[in-house]
């Protein structure tokens, strides 16, 4: 009798006992492995820049369990991996970020605030536009992200949102019953009044669709604007209101399988990854990953944030809630035993030297 051995996955085995061969495309396996995007790695491979068992890979090429594969000079071996192991993150995104991985303008991404992962990457579970903020969730499996964009599984977005001017209840009926949009008819699911006002009136809707800008298409087609447009809900996940803008969770594995299994995924698919060769020596990152300390950009949109919305949130994105004043302030600004502070230099007058340098010429 042979001890048991310990392993990651679980497998569906036959009669014989013996696992089933799981063959996938090589540049899926390595886009599961966290090297790239399956676009720019099928580049890779058309370049000649990846090897499968000795030999250069050709596009559309398949690998199985035990290949070995070569990537800019590390090595690595083709496992497999069971998706249960998926990671799934709610990020809580603020204005003027984009959802893209790569943006040509340069404007500030998601994936530059995210935690880092290794041997994975996270992939946006649909997007939201650089106005629009609010819950986006991210996972490092692809197929449960495609199942929950795909529109069969009619997974349910709820949105707050700020629309200028007065809305008549004619307008609401239409946004309900449906309205035509150019590329197909549209409709809210749900549409409820938070508030209404001469000057702008704040909205509650839900679809099951997740076009491009559907719901700012929607309001527009009936001649009107949406200033502000938070989504809160996807599905079973909620935005958590202590969660601040920026800033992102973790769900745990319980909440995962209820994601999985409403968007029609029962069972975890097995999937092919790569796994490094031990004891080769440790070459460069194969995918640049921005610092996410980095300064990107600057946005005001704290300061212009709608009251809406700081009430939903219940506290300031910084976490400031108030507090005493500092010791050693005085009323002003300014600091006690500061010398010199706020006091004008006469023209002419030398300036102050700076720390670490010795007086000016002229002034020993």
């Amino acid at each position: 009798m042979t001890s048991p051995t310990r392993s990651i996955l679980k497998l569906k085995r036959n009669a014989q006992g013996e696992a089933p061969a799981i063959e996938e495309r090589l540049h899926k396996v390595l886009a599961n492995a966290g090297l790239g995007s399956r676009r720019m790695l099928e580049q890779r491979i058309e370049a000649g820049e990846v090897q499968v068992n000795g030999a250069a890979a050709t596009l559309g090429q398949s690998v199985r369990t035990g290949d070995r594969v070569e990537v800019d000079g590390k090595r690595f071996v083709v496992i497999a991996d069971n998706a249960e192991h998926a990671q799934v993150i709610v990020y809580n995104k603020p204005d003027g970020v984009v959802a893209t991985r790569d943006d040509p303008e340069g404007r500030p991404t998601v994936f530059e605030q995210l935690p880092q992962i290794k041997g994975a990457r996270w992939i946006t579970v649909g997007r939201l536009d650089i106005n629009t903020t609010g819950l986006l969730l991210l996972t490092t499996d692809g197929d449960l992200a495609n199942a929950l964009m795909h529109p069969r599984s009619e997974i349910e977005r709820e949105y707050i949102c700020r629309v200028h001017g007065e809305v008549p209840d004619e307008v609401i009926e239409r946004l309900h019953t449906g309205v035509e949009l150019e590329d197909g008819p549209a409709h809210f699911d749900e549409i409820a009044v938070i508030s209404r006002g001469a000057s702008h009136s704040w909205f509650r809707v839900v679809l099951r669709e997740g076009r491009n800008r559907e719901v700012r298409r929607m309001w527009e087609s009936q001649g009107l604007m949406v200033s502000r447009l938070k989504r809160i809900r996807y599905g079973i996940v909620e935005l958590p209101r202590g969660l601040l803008r920026g800033q992102s969770t973790e769900l745990d594995t319980a909440s995962i399988a209820a994601l999985r299994e409403r968007a029609g995924m029962k069972e975890p698919t097995p999937r092919l990854t790569l796994a490094p060769v031990i004891g080769q020596r440790r070459a460069a990152p194969t995918e640049f990953r921005p610092n996410p300390k980095a300064q990107q950009a600057w946005t005001g949109a704290r300061n212009e944030e709608a009251r809406e919305f700081a009430a939903f949130d219940r506290m300031r994105d910084d976490g400031w809630r108030g507090a005493a004043a500092k010791p050693g302030r005085k009323p002003g600004g300014a600091r006690k035993g500061a010398p010199g502070q706020g006091a004008k230099r006469g023209r002419g007058a030398p300036a102050p030297a700076q720390p670490g340098q010795g007086p000016r010429q002229g002034q020993r």
